[in-house]
C-alpha cells in the first residue's frame, strides 16, 4: 500500500499503522531509505508505529477528526 500511495496508483491516502515499532524499526530502517535518498520526507508521513490495540485507536481517532470530522466553519 505504502507503494501505491507513494506512486499515486491510489485515489485513497489512509493511514499505514506498523504494530510493534521494535520489530519494524528492526526490519525496515525507514530512516536509511531516505538518506540514500528512496522514499522522500511526505513519504515518512505515510505510516506511523504503534505499539498497543489503544495508541492505534488513538491515532485512528486523531487522524479521523483531522480530516474528515473538523469543518471550517
Amino acid at each position: 500500500m505504502l507503494t501505491l500511495i507513494q506512486t499515486g496508483k491510489t485515489k485513497r491516502h489512509f493511514p499505514i499503522l506498523l504494530y510493534g515499532s521494535d520489530f519494524w524499526r528492526k526490519v525496515l530502517d525507514f530512516n536509511v531509505f531516505h538518506e540514500w535518498g528512496m522514499i522522500s520526507d511526505e513519504d515518512r508521513d505515510l505510516y506511523h508505529h504503534v505499539d498497543s490495540v489503544t495508541e492505534a485507536r488513538d491515532h485512528l481517532i486523531q487522524i479521523i477528526t483531522e480530516k474528515y470530522l473538523k469543518h471550517d466553519d
